[in-house]
């Protein structure tokens, strides 16, 4: 009689699990992975810099509401700092990135210890030396975002820089 049961409850279940031959417009694939929410927003400015002199391009990003990253020299050696990468690309020499402060950020369960990180908007300064014409730079910005009670995992940002020199 248990035998009987439990087969019959196997074979209740076996219909869920069965994978339609074609997939309709009302099925989910379930090997695609979620997109990962996003905590920071990044702003593309078109720029114009003068061609052959150092100058620099501003970055703006936007930390949403709610939330904070660590700033690019976190307090902590454990914390994950926000860094931006650069690709190369012909014609643009970049320098070295200029991050903004971090503001000091406290938990409510540690008022004393004070976090250096990044909330709301926050510029980062890119000095580059162009060559004349259209540019385009691609980066990432890996961050950590956090809100008052936890951590979440990093996260990276493409980030498209597109400026001209004249």
């Amino acid at each position: 009689m248990k035998r009987t049961l439990l087969t019959l409850a196997l074979l209740a279940f076996v219909p869920a699990l069965a994978v339609p031959a074609q997939p309709s417009s009302q099925s989910i694939n379930l090997g695609t992975p979620q997109t990962a929410k996003a905590y920071v927003a990044y702003t593309e400015l078109p720029q114009t810099i003068p061609a052959g002199k150092r100058a620099a391009i501003e970055l703006r990003f936007r930390v949403l509401p709610g939330y904070h990253v660590n700033s690019h020299t976190p307090t902590e050696s454990n914390l994950i700092p926000t860094a931006l990468t650069l690709s190369a690309a012909p014609g643009v020499k970049p320098g070295e990135l200029l991050y903004p402060v971090g503001q000091p950020f406290s938990f409510a369960f540690d008022p004393k210890e004070k976090l250096s990180v990044y909330a709301g908007d926050f510029m980062v300064r890119l000095p580059v030396t162009a060559a004349p014409g259209n540019h385009s730079l691609d980066a990432v910005l890996r961050y950590q975002a956090c809100n008052n009670a936890s951590c979440f995992p990093p996260r990276t940002l493409p980030v498209k820089i597109p400026f001209t020199a004249k």
